[in-house]
């Protein structure tokens, strides 16, 4: 018995977009507002796919949180690097 990511690969890969929401949101306390808006838009822009993707590429959808993720934390680091963001 495993996971059958073509039945139920979009509805995890939704709720992992939403967690990686209240992470981006949660990062306000670290970034600047304009840091905050960009992962935000980003964020909107990967629900939106996600949407488009739901019935069709559910395996897809699954993998969207995943690059989120790397986006959120790749953004974290390069403005900590670059910008002395704490």
């Amino acid at each position: 018995m495993g996971f059958d990511l073509h039945k139920s690969g979009s509805f995890i890969g939704m709720s992992g977009l939403a967690i990686v929401l209240f992470m981006d949101l949660a990062a306000a306390s670290v970034l600047p507002w304009w840091g905050v808006t960009f992962l935000v838009v980003v964020w909107l822009v990967l629900f939106v796919q996600a949407c488009r993707w739901f019935v069709d590429h559910p395996v897809r959808v699954f993998w969207l949180p995943f690059g989120a993720v790397a986006l959120w934390f790749a953004f974290l680091l390069g403005g900590e690097v670059l910008w002395g963001w704490s």
